[in-house]
């Protein structure tokens, strides 16, 4: 797997993860398929950055109103990456043209 496969987006606007970034931890929705290994190897190459850690945890769908009926929606995996020290991704960075 390529890693913009791996890598499918941050996750940066809740609360949880604004906190995790103050202890230098990125949260990003990734490929159900990739382990560990990848998913650190991706943002390695990605952001040019160095990785200490990688959590991941699989986040169960909920229960959607569709209709009539209910529906529930797929499953997606969440990787906390920890970042070596001095190390950080910006992704609300301005740029000065």
């Amino acid at each position: 797997m390529r890693p913009d496969q791996i890598l499918r987006r941050p996750i940066v606007l809740t609360e949880k993860a604004n906190r995790l970034r103050d202890r230098n931890q990125i949260v990003f929705e990734v490929s159900r398929e990739a382990n560990k290994v990848q998913i650190k190897e991706a943002v390695q190459a990605m952001f040019k950055v160095k990785v200490e850690h990688v959590n991941t945890s699989v986040v169960r769908g909920k229960e959607r109103r569709m209709g009539r009926g209910y529906e529930k929606t797929q499953n997606w995996k969440k990787a906390v990456v920890t970042l070596k020290e001095g190390d950080t991704i910006d992704f609300f960075a301005e740029t000065e043209s």
